[in-house]
Protein backbone atom coordinates (compact mmCIF):
# COMPACT_ATOMS: atom_id res chain seq x y z
CA UNK A 1 0.00 0.00 0.00
CA UNK A 2 1.44 3.36 -1.00
CA UNK A 3 2.04 6.06 1.57
CA UNK A 4 -0.76 8.20 0.15
CA UNK A 5 -3.26 5.34 0.33
CA UNK A 6 -2.15 4.47 3.88
CA UNK A 7 -2.67 8.11 4.93
CA UNK A 8 -6.07 8.24 3.26
CA UNK A 9 -7.10 4.94 4.84
CA UNK A 10 -6.14 6.34 8.27
CA UNK A 11 -8.31 9.39 7.50
CA UNK A 12 -11.22 7.12 6.49
CA UNK A 13 -10.73 5.09 9.68
CA UNK A 14 -11.32 8.22 11.74
CA UNK A 15 -14.97 7.99 10.61
CA UNK A 16 -15.19 4.24 10.07
CA UNK A 17 -12.85 2.51 12.49
CA UNK A 18 -13.21 -0.96 10.92
CA UNK A 19 -12.35 0.17 7.36
CA UNK A 20 -9.54 -1.86 5.81
CA UNK A 21 -7.83 -2.54 2.48
CA UNK A 22 -7.26 -5.90 0.79
CA UNK A 23 -4.71 -6.25 -2.03
CA UNK A 24 -6.12 -7.97 -5.11
CA UNK A 25 -4.13 -10.13 -7.56
CA UNK A 26 -4.50 -7.51 -10.33
CA UNK A 27 -2.74 -4.85 -8.27
CA UNK A 28 -5.97 -3.08 -7.41
CA UNK A 29 -7.04 -2.78 -3.79
CA UNK A 30 -10.45 -3.39 -2.26
CA UNK A 31 -11.62 -1.09 0.52
CA UNK A 32 -14.12 -2.68 2.91
CA UNK A 33 -16.13 -0.53 5.31
CA UNK A 34 -18.29 -2.72 7.60
CA UNK A 35 -21.26 -1.67 9.71
CA UNK A 36 -22.23 1.46 7.76
CA UNK A 37 -25.55 2.76 9.06
CA UNK A 38 -28.21 3.22 6.40
CA UNK A 39 -30.89 5.90 6.39
CA UNK A 40 -34.57 5.04 6.57
CA UNK A 41 -35.87 3.52 3.37
CA UNK A 42 -33.68 0.42 3.19
CA UNK A 43 -34.58 -3.11 4.29
CA UNK A 44 -31.70 -3.27 6.79
CA UNK A 45 -30.26 -0.77 9.26
CA UNK A 46 -26.64 -1.24 8.13
CA UNK A 47 -24.44 -2.78 5.44
CA UNK A 48 -20.84 -3.36 4.44
CA UNK A 49 -19.67 -1.06 1.66
CA UNK A 50 -16.84 -2.07 -0.67
CA UNK A 51 -15.09 -0.21 -3.46
CA UNK A 52 -11.98 -0.72 -5.57
CA UNK A 53 -8.96 1.55 -5.56
CA UNK A 54 -7.87 1.36 -9.21
CA UNK A 55 -4.22 0.75 -10.15
CA UNK A 56 -3.80 4.35 -11.39
CA UNK A 57 -5.16 5.93 -8.19
CA UNK A 58 -5.27 8.83 -7.31
CA UNK A 59 -5.18 9.94 -10.97
CA UNK A 60 -7.71 7.24 -11.83
CA UNK A 61 -10.69 7.80 -9.51
CA UNK A 62 -12.72 5.06 -7.82
CA UNK A 63 -15.86 4.09 -9.70
CA UNK A 64 -18.91 2.08 -8.58
CA UNK A 65 -19.32 0.26 -5.26
CA UNK A 66 -20.87 -2.82 -3.66
CA UNK A 67 -23.06 -3.43 -0.61
CA UNK A 68 -24.37 -6.62 1.02
CA UNK A 69 -26.12 -8.87 -1.49
CA UNK A 70 -29.41 -8.77 0.45
CA UNK A 71 -29.83 -4.97 0.50
CA UNK A 72 -33.09 -3.77 -1.04
CA UNK A 73 -35.29 -0.75 -0.72
CA UNK A 74 -37.81 -1.05 2.12
CA UNK A 75 -40.42 -1.71 -0.57
CA UNK A 76 -38.52 -4.86 -1.62
CA UNK A 77 -37.36 -3.36 -4.92
CA UNK A 78 -33.80 -3.09 -6.19
CA UNK A 79 -32.38 0.43 -6.04
CA UNK A 80 -31.87 2.34 -9.28
CA UNK A 81 -28.59 1.61 -11.09
CA UNK A 82 -27.90 -1.54 -9.08
CA UNK A 83 -27.89 -5.27 -9.60
CA UNK A 84 -26.42 -8.51 -8.31
CA UNK A 85 -22.79 -8.65 -9.39
CA UNK A 86 -19.89 -10.32 -7.55
CA UNK A 87 -16.98 -8.26 -6.32
CA UNK A 88 -14.10 -8.62 -8.80
CA UNK A 89 -11.30 -11.04 -7.99
CA UNK A 90 -12.91 -12.31 -4.79
CA UNK A 91 -16.25 -13.42 -6.29
CA UNK A 92 -18.15 -12.53 -3.14
CA UNK A 93 -21.88 -12.09 -3.80
CA UNK A 94 -22.86 -8.45 -3.55
CA UNK A 95 -25.21 -5.79 -4.84
CA UNK A 96 -23.31 -3.61 -7.30
CA UNK A 97 -24.09 0.06 -7.79
CA UNK A 98 -23.14 1.52 -11.14
CA UNK A 99 -22.50 4.92 -9.63
CA UNK A 100 -20.08 7.50 -10.96
CA UNK A 101 -18.83 10.92 -9.97
CA UNK A 102 -20.93 13.82 -11.11
CA UNK A 103 -18.07 16.27 -10.54
CA UNK A 104 -14.48 16.16 -11.73
CA UNK A 105 -12.11 14.13 -9.56
CA UNK A 106 -9.09 16.16 -8.44
CA UNK A 107 -6.23 13.85 -7.37
CA UNK A 108 -4.69 16.74 -5.42
CA UNK A 109 -7.84 17.26 -3.37
CA UNK A 110 -10.01 14.14 -3.42
CA UNK A 111 -9.38 11.09 -1.24
CA UNK A 112 -10.87 7.74 -0.25
CA UNK A 113 -13.03 9.72 2.18
CA UNK A 114 -14.30 11.83 -0.71
CA UNK A 115 -15.44 8.69 -2.54
CA UNK A 116 -17.01 7.29 0.63
CA UNK A 117 -18.97 10.54 0.99
CA UNK A 118 -20.21 10.13 -2.60
CA UNK A 119 -21.38 6.61 -1.73
CA UNK A 120 -23.14 7.77 1.43
CA UNK A 121 -24.95 10.50 -0.51
CA UNK A 122 -26.10 7.86 -2.99
CA UNK A 123 -27.46 5.70 -0.15
CA UNK A 124 -29.43 8.72 1.10
CA UNK A 125 -31.05 9.11 -2.33
CA UNK A 126 -33.60 6.36 -1.79
CA UNK A 127 -34.70 5.25 -5.24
Amino acid sequence: MSGAIAMQLAQLQQRFTKAHVQHLPSGMQLVTVPDVLLPTGWNKPSTTIRFVIPAGYPYAPPDCFWVDADILLATGALPQNSGPNPIPEINAPALWFSWHLKNVWDPNRDTLSTWMSVILRRMEEIR
